[in-house]
């Protein structure tokens, strides 16, 4: 691996552990069945895309295609879900990594 990559790499997965600490004090936090209803029933965001941290925690994030409207959460490995972050203009991006050796 590149010392870009590897860069990349860290910034990602410090951005997920700084996500988790975060929702370990956020007060917007319940069972997540709960959460996911209501993100559901209020909003109608679904789930669009998932991940686990190192500490087991698994990071998702919510969507709604007709409002735009967007949830991230962070699952903790109890079961707790905590809201991290939310707001608008959600849009679905599939770029395409660039071949090896080419520069970003």
């Amino acid at each position: 691996m590149t010392t870009r990559t590897m860069i990349a790499l860290s910034l990602g997965f410090a951005g997920v552990v700084l996500a988790t600490h975060a929702a370990q004090s956020a007060p917007h936090c319940g069972a997540r069945d709960m959460v996911v209803t209501t993100l559901a029933e209020r909003y109608g965001e679904t789930r669009r895309s998932m991940g686990v941290a190192a500490n087991n925690a698994v990071m998702e994030v919510f969507a709604s295609a007709e409002s735009g409207s967007w949830t991230i959460t962070v699952t903790l490995p109890d079961g707790v879900m905590c809201l991290v972050a939310s707001g608008e203009g959600f849009e679905t991006m599939a770029d395409e990594l660039p071949a090896r050796g080419e520069k970003i």
